[in-house]
């Protein structure tokens, strides 16, 4: 008798669960997009909103809050007015906006919540929605190329002595790493921006997708490419850890723990880092102390030289002899969106110093944004290891 009431209640769950979904495609099937504009690729399964139009670059936002007296959407530094309908649904449509990946929020009577329509990106400091406004073939090198072979991102912990703490990374190794059971290769580590994790090249910057392609055309090396969070974490038993920098972490936990796990080339000449915004910041002050240990890297949004002695003299005199600099470091790499804080005159005053081993790239027409540092990524990749 039991077992016949359970089969009863599961037939009945999975037939309200059949009508449930089929009543959301019956809805979608009655409620067309307008012309023109088709849901966002972070969108998840069966979310039509929010909509970009992909000829004029705006974006429809939907949300469904009946009791709410003021709804908003905050997006790339502007608030948008939500008008409701009779059902409590609210609807607004952008300005046209830049491409790219853009975070944004709604605002519920004042409180900022994500849309339940996406997917969740850690930016900010906060999990947030995020919307992709989608370039031409242009951008074909971070999408998904199922023609190609595909390596793999790894999710792992390690501990960290300096931290007190497991810290969580992930890490890319190459399509081809399996049926090279011999074979090591170079690292290269990565890091994220302010206000970001080390899920923020995985998922906003398609590393695997970048990599994939240029290591399929020969443009790269296969490599591994290990993406680490650029914060301490911190609990009430080791709040002390908050005050270490976080270079001694990659330098005395995480590379000697990548170099145990993986198969990797463990000297200087294979080991890169690179890092976007304060990533970048965090790069020069991790390679510069330890060129040791590294001989490539590169800063993406972040070349940031700080007082008033000038470049050649930053960074604690790093500069100040060229040719033991181009001994140690075979590539410097500077990168910037043409529309963002430019260090096109401190690049040009390194290599007026006598600086050679120095590259800077200009993404056209990128502001501090995810698609400036992809094709930074898209840059500096195939020019390391070689």
């Amino acid at each position: 008798m039991k077992k016949l009431i359970f089969m009863f209640a599961a037939m009945m769950f999975y037939g309200l669960l059949s009508a449930q979904f089929a009543g959301i495609q019956r809805g979608q099937q009655a409620d067309p997009l307008p012309e023109g504009y088709k849901p966002s690729s972070t969108n998840l399964f069966l979310a039509q909103y929010p909509a970009v139009n992909t000829k004029t670059r705006e974006v429809m936002f939907k949300v469904n809050a009946p009791t709410a007296q003021n709804v908003q959407i905050d997006i790339a530094g502007k608030k948008y007015d939500m008008t409701k309908d009779e059902n409590g649904i609210w609807t607004t449509t952008s300005d046209p906006q830049v491409v790219g990946f853009h975070y944004y929020a709604v605002l519920i009577d004042g409180v900022a919540v994500m849309d339940r329509n996406t997917d969740a990106y850690f930016g900010s400091n906060w999990w947030s929605s995020g919307v992709e406004i989608p370039e031409g073939p242009e951008g074909d090198y971070y999408r998904f190329n199922k023609n190609i072979p595909h390596g793999q991102i790894r999710s792992l912990y390690y501990w960290s002595d300096v931290n007190g703490l497991p810290r969580h990374i992930n890490v890319y190794v190459p399509a081809e790493y399996e049926q090279n059971p011999n074979k090591r290769y170079p690292v290269m580590y990565l890091l994220h921006g302010w206000g970001e994790d080390e899920t923020g090249w995985p998922n906003q910057g398609h590393t695997a997708n970048i990599m994939d392609g240029l290591i399929n055309e020969g443009k790269a090396v296969p490599m591994i490419v290990v993406m680490e969070s650029g914060d301490i974490q911190t609990n009430p038993d080791v709040r002390q850890a908050s005050s270490n920098n976080v270079s001694d972490i990659y330098v005395n936990d995480l590379i000697p723990f990548i170099d145990k796990t993986f198969r990797t080339k463990t000297d200087r000449e294979n080991r890169a880092m690179a890092g976007l915004s304060r990533g970048g910041a965090q790069t020069t002050g991790t390679v510069f102390p330890n060129m040791d240990k590294f001989a490539w890297l590169g800063t993406f949004s972040g070349f940031f030289v700080r007082g008033d002695d000038g470049v050649v003299n930053a960074f604690n005199g790093v500069f100040k002899d060229p040719k033991a600099f181009d001994e140690k470091i075979n590539l410097m790499f500077i990168s910037t969106g043409t529309e963002e804080r430019n260090p096109k005159e401190q690049v040009q005053a390194l290599k007026d110093h006598g600086i050679k081993n120095i590259v800077f790239y200009e993404s056209q027409g990128t502001a501090h944004e995810w698609l400036t540092w992809r094709r930074s990524l898209k840059e500096f990749a195939p020019r390391i290891f070689k």
